[in-house]
C-alpha cells in the first residue's frame, strides 16, 4: 500500500480530510518491532491501539449512565 492510498483510506474512514491525516503522521507500523521514543515519557506514546481504544469505549458506554430530569 502506497501512503497516498493509506491516507485516503484513513481519511474516508476517519470522516478527516486527507491533508489532516497528513498532518498528523499516520503510517504503517510493524506490530514485531518496539517503537523507540524518548519523548512519549513526557507526551504518551505516539500509538493507538484502536482495538483496545474500542474496548474501553464499549466498557465505559456499557457502565455509564446518566440521569436526566424530567421537564
Amino acid at each position: 500500500m502506497f501512503q497516498a492510498e493509506m491516507y485516503r483510506n484513513i481519511a474516508r474512514t476517519t470522516g478527516e480530510s486527507v491533508s489532516t491525516i497528513k498532518r498528523l503522521g499516520f503510517l504503517i507500523a510493524n506490530p514485531s518491532q518496539p517503537i523507540s521514543d524518548p519523548e512519549a515519557e513526557h507526551l504518551g506514546p505516539h500509538v493507538i491501539d484502536w482495538d483496545e481504544f474500542e474496548a474501553h469505549q464499549e466498557e465505559f458506554d456499557a457502565t455509564t449512565s446518566f440521569e436526566f430530569a424530567a421537564l
